[in-house]
């Protein structure tokens, strides 16, 4: 399925680049789906040069059988999660940061009264998934930072508001400050997320706040432990939410708040097409008000 997936993407963009960017993939991990899986058909699909991506007479006729394959996949791998969840009143929940925050304590009593022996199933995903797992049906909800990719078939919920702060070495020359303005960080390496991130690495560089001022990476990281390695290595500096400042503590990293950036918005997310009460009361319990 994930070499049909990645063909289809190529097929429908006729571009590598666009289709990975789609999947959320680099292009040399499409590029080895796509021969694996004309490997496994044992016909050439595409044709390609350095401007342009056509189909082959094979691929051609794989594209419609391709798509109806995946949808009914789609579909029957949904409706068994769904009946799955439901029967045990489980939800697994996709990770991009800590939830903390006290956001879940009063939840559970809530549901508790109405799906007795409800649990949250938690399931961290990498940076490299701006979707925390909801795009290719890991998880059923998840807490993620906005923005989220427009292309996403999500909803979400913002759950908190919170001032960015910036994290660093301990030897840096902002360990001496109590707060920073982000015009004074705008020549320093920053650690910078994946590109897949898509517009979530935007945001935690501030590119909108740097009036075009261009941004140099330091090192680029997939997950928080990476993070850390990176700044205690003294590759750069990062930004996060202040609610996410006790994780970054131990002895070689220090944060201060950034004064002038606007907050960052941690929200709960789902499909878009996914109705199960469950799911709502648990959006419902979070975000009350639809904020």
């Amino acid at each position: 399925m994930r070499g049909l997936r990645a063909f289809v993407a190529v097929a429908e963009e006729l571009s590598f680049t666009r289709a990975a960017e789609r999947m959320f993939i680099s292009q040399p991990a499409l590029s080895k789906q796509i021969r694996q899986l004309e490997d496994t058909l044992r016909v050439r699909l595409l044709e390609r040069d350095r401007r342009t991506v056509t189909l082959t007479a094979p691929g051609r006729v794989l594209l419609p059988a391709a798509r109806e394959l995946l949808d009914s996949w789609d579909r029957t791998r949904r409706a068994v999660a769904e009946a799955a969840a439901d029967e045990a009143a489980v939800l697994t929940v996709g990770l991009a940061t800590s939830v903390g925050r006290g956001l879940l304590a009063p939840v559970r009593p809530v549901l508790a009264r109405r799906w007795p022996g409800w649990r949250l199933r938690p399931r961290q995903i990498d940076w490299d998934d701006p979707s925390a797992g909801l795009a290719d049906g890991q998880v059923d909800v998840a807490f993620v930072w906005l923005p989220l990719p427009p292309q996403l078939a999500v909803r979400a919920r913002v759950v908190a508001r919170e001032p960015r702060w910036v994290a660093f070495h301990k030897d840096h020359w902002l360990a001496g400050r109590d707060q920073v303005a982000f015009a004074e960080l705008l020549d320093e390496p920053f650690v910078a997320l994946v590109e897949a991130a898509g517009p979530q690495r935007d945001h935690w560089l501030a590119l909108d706040q740097r009036g075009g001022h261009p941004v140099k990476i330091g090192a680029t990281v997939t997950n928080a432990d990476e993070t850390f390695t990176a700044i205690e290595q003294g590759s750069g500096i990062v930004l996060l939410a202040a609610g996410n400042v006790p994780i970054y503590q131990r002895p070689e990293i220090g944060a201060i708040p950034v004064t002038d950036l606007p907050p960052t918005e941690l929200a709960v997310a789902w499909r878009a097409d996914d109705e199960r009460a469950l799911v709502r009361d648990l959006v419902n319990t979070l975000a009350p008000d639809g904020a």
